[in-house]
């Protein structure tokens, strides 16, 4: 069995991103990247619950939006489950 955490969008891209500029897009691929490196460490990136699990909250540019993401440790996954950008 591989280490490697992998990161998606749940329940997928079209319901999680439709409609965000490119450059959202970019940056939230790239924290999904990024949390992935973190593996079960992501869950304290962020805000939210540190004990216990749940939906954490990662601000995007400098508060102008954010992403909601779970860590699924049990199957090595992280999931954007909700993108809010407030252009």
């Amino acid at each position: 069995m591989s280490d490697a955490w992998t990161w998606e969008y749940d329940p997928d891209e079209e319901s999680v991103a439709h409609g965000l500029p490119a450059p959202v897009l970019a940056e939230v691929e790239r924290l999904g990247d990024q949390l992935a490196i973190l593996g079960r460490d992501a869950a304290t990136a962020g805000r939210g619950p540190l004990h216990g699990g749940g939906l954490r909250t990662l601000d995007l540019f400098g508060g102008r939006g954010f992403l909601n993401f779970i860590v699924a440790d049990h199957l090595q996954l992280v999931l954007v489950v909700r993108v809010t950008w407030l252009d």
